[in-house]
């Protein structure tokens, strides 16, 4: 069994799900020693989350981030304002998303469904540029990943 740990800084993106599955796996190109195992990525942000979710068709995208807006909208009486109008709701949209997805390995490649695709998910109209997090686990076939 072993570990592999890489920080991905992934460039700054508008308000709205961001497809970065190609992103992740093109900084891990020791995953393709892995037999089996699991991919565990996470957002050192509050303002953003991360989704598995389709790949395919691009309104998937577009009506997420149309949903979160309407969950969660900048014009709401928000206590917290220090930081902008869409600072706020990007905790609250940020909190219902999630901080982290799991994605199975199988032979060296993400085990992701035929339409399924990792997002990052930015709720800030500006948020800059956002770190990630990847570490994987799994069988490496003895050769001792680290």
């Amino acid at each position: 069994m072993a570990w592999l740990q890489q920080e991905i800084r992934l460039a700054p993106r508008r308000r709205g799900c961001h497809l970065i599955t190609g992103e992740v796996t093109a900084a891990l190109p020791e995953l393709r020693r892995f037999r089996v195992g699991l991919v565990h990525v996470f957002i050192r942000h509050t303002s953003a989350s991360l989704s598995i979710n389709e790949n395919a068709d691009p309104d998937v995208p577009a009506d997420l981030a149309m949903a979160l807006d309407t969950i969660a909208p900048d014009d709401l009486p928000y206590a917290h304002t220090c930081e902008g109008p869409d600072d706020m709701p990007a905790h609250v949209k940020a909190s219902l998303m999630g901080s982290s997805v799991t994605v199975p390995v199988r032979d060296g490649q993400l085990c992701l469904g035929t339409w399924q695709g990792i997002y990052l998910c930015e709720h800030r109209d500006r948020g800059g540029p956002r770190c990630i997090v990847v570490t994987v686990h799994g069988d490496d076939g003895g050769e001792g990943v680290a």
